[in-house]
Formats: C-alpha cells, structure tokens, sequence
C-alpha cells in the first residue's frame, strides 16, 4: 500500500501584492500620499514563513474572521529548461490559500497579519509546467461551505507570469524549492472573501486537484 504525502514547499515562498489589476487600479488614488508618493516599479513582495505551512485537508486554527487569498504558484525547479519556454526554471504550479487577518496597509502588512501558524494552506500535489501551460489561461473558484463566492481570472494579472518572475530575478536569485505566488485578488468592493471557525474552504482550477481545508476555533 503506497503512502501519499501531502505536497508542503521545500524552500522559501514569496507572496506578491497589488498584481491584478482591479486592487491596483483601487488602491491607486492612495499611492500618491506619504510615505511612498507614487505607485510601485517593482514587485512588492513579502514572505510566507514555514510556520505558516499547511497541507490540503487540515484544519486551520482562527480567531475571528480571515481573509481568503486564493493564489497560484510557480515552484521553482532545479535546472533550466524543464518548464514552459516562457517559464523555462519553473517546474510546476500549486493551489495556495493565502489566508491573512483582515488589515487595512497595502504595501508592507505587519507579518502578524499573513504569518500566523497554518496560514498557507497548500495544494495536494504540484502540477507539472508542461501540463498547466499558459497560467493565464487559468480562473481559480473560491467556495465557502460549497457555496461558490469568487472567481479569480489570471487574465487579470498587473505582471503576468513571466514578466513576474524575469523582475524578481532581476534582484534576487530564486532558489531550486522556492515557490513565487502571482498574488491574490479581491472581490469588487475591494475585499478579499471572509471565512470563520466552522467554515469549509475549497480552492480549485482546471486540472488541479481541489485545495480543501476547514477552520476551526484557536484555543484561548
């Protein structure tokens, strides 16, 4: 009898903000006012700490209400050439749940709000890059207790996949195990979806098994 072990990342994972367009183009008014005075050049990132790893199917302690961060991965490989031609270090993609307490900051959220323990809850297994293809192609659905609350387009992105990636490398070397999210959407009133203790989360794509957790209440 073959034992399935849950897919957890192997090395870093980076999330990214303000890559679709529709947050963007919401929050643009205020990327005039101090402390910044003009809207980002270039990708504005922050780290999912290990602590945060959660596999498919678990339970995540909350207090309260959490925002529901459907996201898409790209996991990076171990040499070149093993992925599409436009993501050629990228070997495969994963369903993320980028859960974060709700918070009004846009470009440097304290970590307190996106690091709490089990606050990425992965995807069951990688899909192969050859497989998934163009990630554009791709449209998340987000259901709360089987009730269907978004649909996250990669279409919509501010930098897509490639563009991403080539200005992450730009500054930084991402290393074999890493994993870069294409950020999260939100809903047209400029919120994310909210769930609580009790509430069951699916994350699903084609061609990707569901992501599946619930949330339970966090011991006081």
């Amino acid at each position: 009898m073959s034992v399935v072990i849950p897919w957890l990342p192997q090395g870093t994972v980076y999330g990214t903000l303000l890559n679709f367009r529709r947050e963007f183009d919401l929050w643009k008014p205020k990327m005039s006012e101090a402390p910044y005075k003009a809207p980002p050049k270039a990708p504005v990132l922050y780290i999912k700490t290990a602590n945060t790893f959660a596999p498919c199917g678990g339970a995540v302690a909350v207090q309260g209400e959490v925002e529901v961060g459907a996201a898409l991965g790209l996991v990076i490989g171990e040499a070149s050439g093993q992925g599409a031609p436009a993501l050629p270090n990228v070997a495969g993609c994963v369903l993320l749940d980028d859960l974060s307490l709700p918070h009004a900051s846009y470009y440097r959220p304290p970590m307190r709000f996106r690091n709490r323990d089990g606050f990425l809850v992965c995807s069951p297994a990688m899909r192969a890059m050859a497989e998934v293809g163009d990630p554009a192609a791709l449209t998340l659905e987000v259901r709360l207790n089987e009730a269907l609350v978004q649909r996250v387009p990669l279409s919509a992105l501010v930098r897509d996949a490639a563009t991403l990636l080539a200005e992450v490398n730009g500054f930084m070397t991402l290393q074999p195990g890493d994993v870069l999210m294409l950020g999260t959407d939100c809903l047209e009133d400029g919120t994310r979806p909210r769930a609580k203790a009790g509430d069951r989360v699916e994350i699903s794509a084609p061609g990707f098994a569901p992501l599946t957790h619930t949330l339970t209440g966090e011991e006081k």
